[in-house]
């Protein structure tokens, strides 16, 4: 692994570094801010799941997530959105191939060599971030925005027991009825519908739900919000009589701007989980 950067950021270090994935055959970067209680103990991990277009630089620059992490002591983790690099499969429009990952591991050419965020994200990044760092692999949960959230709710249903919370920023609801979803759901996974619903969080609400706290934001003028589609996991949400706050910000739009003027929520959330 090889250490890209280091800042003193609130007491404790933004990191950012490089190293060799197996799963996406490639290197891949993520940044990690450790906040000052790591320099003497293991501490609980929050992950970040950025959205279409983004890298590990995103939220780490623009999201105001340090700062609230510090206060409650709570590392952060920042991962790519995709395999990256000359040779790796990509696509002219922005929301397929490198930087729209989608938080799938792809079974279609020519995405299937390298495109294994899933895996990336669920077994091979946090292995390394236990072997490597003050990390507490017991205590996680998980946010994201937009494509990120939607990989959050995903991977939150789909691995029971491993994150305590989850919580979303404008996250793509119903990608298998959304035309951001259904592009990336066959390109990546093929034409078999039947293997896209693992990867849908509304559907997956109303077959298992969330053993833990959920929260969701969204803003009223959000740009994207016909593809986001957050009235089917709301409805789903009810139905399931899930433990959730779903909220409707009003006047907010997509924008790290909405982001960050919600992220000390989030946050806070989410410590009161990682440190019951």
């Amino acid at each position: 692994m090889e250490t890209i950067s280091e800042n003193a950021c609130f007491g404790g270090v933004q990191g950012v570094y490089r190293h060799k994935s197996d799963n996406c055959r490639c290197d891949m970067t993520f940044g990690l801010f450790l906040p000052e209680e790591a320099r003497d103990e293991n501490v609980p991990l929050l992950w970040y799941l950025s959205g279409l277009t983004c890298t590990h630089e995103n939220a780490m620059t623009k999201a105001a997530a340090q700062g609230w992490a510090a206060e409650h002591g709570i590392a952060l983790v920042f991962p790519d959105t995709s395999p990256r690099g000359e040779g790796i499969a990509d696509d002219e429009a922005f929301d397929m191939g490198q930087g729209a990952g989608f938080y799938v591991n792809a079974t279609q050419d020519p995405w299937k060599p390298h495109f294994r965020m899933w895996d990336y994200v669920a077994e091979e990044l946090p292995a390394l971030l236990a072997r490597n760092f003050a990390i507490d692999a017991e205590r996680q949960s998980i946010t994201g925005h937009s494509m990120g959230g939607h990989g959050a709710l995903t991977l939150a249903m789909n691995l029971p027991e491993r994150y305590r919370s989850v919580s979303a920023f404008s996250p793509i609801c119903n990608p298998t009825s959304s035309d951001w979803g259904r592009k990336q759901l066959s390109g990546y996974l093929g034409a078999d519908e039947s293997k896209w619903a693992r990867h849908d969080a509304s559907l997956l609400m109303r077959e298992k739900g969330f053993d833990g706290p959920m929260l969701i934001d969204t803003g009223t003028n959000d740009q994207f919000i016909e593809l986001l589609r957050p009235e089917t996991l709301a409805e789903a949400i009810a139905a399931r009589r899930q433990q959730a706050a779903f909220r409707m910000q009003p006047g907010y739009d997509h924008s790290y701007f909405f982001v960050s003027s919600f992220m000390e929520d989030h946050i806070a959330f989410h410590a009161e989980a990682l440190w019951t």
